[in-house]
């Protein structure tokens, strides 16, 4: 059975539909909204997370900094963002940067492009070094003094600590939506 098969018949490990008792009034709102912003009945990350109030509220405004409002240009965190979730197997996190990365104009062939990895044909050599990073990273846990050289020609240093720390999250994301058997938010 592949990996793939596995994950998709197993059930989540932590109810993800949980009322306002597993919640509290303010994440059971929260939730509900977000739900309603991304059109799907729920966002079961956040179902998920919000039963742990506190780690919830103290990982979201993070994590919504690296997704929204850091240094590197938006293309480029779902760059970062779809080649994590590719290189993890991560299905929910695939399904929500794709339209997020559409959204954003990471046309299909780019995405498919950043699906191939750092060698595919028609990417811009600062799309090659960011993938080649994220490789590196998802990896070896690290990266070798070339890429660094190589990264440090295209980033700043506020765009080098956000690159490493947004790879590093997404990998952690995709851990943690694996291991907790987090349900799609989207049926396709």
């Amino acid at each position: 059975m592949s990996r793939e098969d596995a994950m998709s018949s197993e059930v989540d490990r932590i109810p993800s539909a949980p009322g306002v008792r597993d919640l509290g009034v303010f994440n059971w709102v929260f939730c509900k909204l977000a739900a309603r912003r991304q059109h799907v009945p729920q966002v079961h990350l956040f179902t998920t997370l919000g039963q742990h109030k506190k780690l919830m509220w103290s990982w979201l405004p993070w994590a919504g900094l690296l997704l929204g409002g850091g240094k590197l240009p938006k293309q480029e965190t779902e760059l970062v963002i779809l080649r994590v979730g590719h290189l993890r197997g991560c299905q929910y996190e695939l399904t929500h940067h794709r339209r997020i990365a559409r959204a954003s104009g990471v046309d299909e062939a780019t995405q498919d492009k950043i699906f191939q990895g750092p060698h595919a044909d028609g990417l811009t050599d600062r799309q090659r070094v960011l993938l080649t990073g994220v490789d590196e990273l998802l990896q070896t846990r690290t990266l070798s003094d070339a890429t660094w050289t190589e990264l440090s020609g295209h980033l700043n240093r506020q765009q080098l600590i956000e690159f490493v720390t947004l790879a590093g999250q997404y990998d952690a994301l995709a851990a943690t939506l694996s291991a907790l058997r987090v349900p799609l938010d989207y049926p396709e």
